[in-house]
């Protein structure tokens, strides 16, 4: 059984968001909801409520009959979202472009046997 959860437009680099992203992947969740607990990046919290949504999203799906120990996080990918752009006044009545840049991150939990993991 698979459950999944999206997280659209959150405000920061997917860049900044990959290197978390990266610590968990192909962890179990309890694993990494740990992991991340004691990470030091801002992009740490985001990422695990998006994990336990995908993980309450188990249980509805399934009614309760999954068992979110059994769970590990089988995919879980960044993408970049629209840029906002924004302009500073600089010398000489120039300006500079802003990029505020926003992520998508998608996350499948299984419960299946992991193949082909060491």
């Amino acid at each position: 059984m698979e459950a999944t959860a999206h997280l659209r437009h959150l405000r920061m680099a997917p860049r900044k968001i990959s290197v978390v992203v990266s610590l968990v992947r192909g962890m179990p969740v309890s694993r990494a909801l740990s992991t991340l607990q004691f990470t030091r990046r801002a992009a740490a919290r985001p990422v695990k409520k998006l994990i336990e949504s995908a993980m309450a999203n188990a249980t509805d799906t399934s009614k309760g009959a999954v068992d979110v120990d059994k769970l590990w996080v089988k995919m879980i990918s960044v993408d970049q979202g629209a840029t906002a752009r924004r302009y500073l006044p600089r010398a000489m009545g120039r300006a500079t472009r802003v990029n505020k840049k926003t992520s998508h991150i998608h996350v499948v939990l299984s419960d299946e046997a992991q193949k082909g993991r060491k």
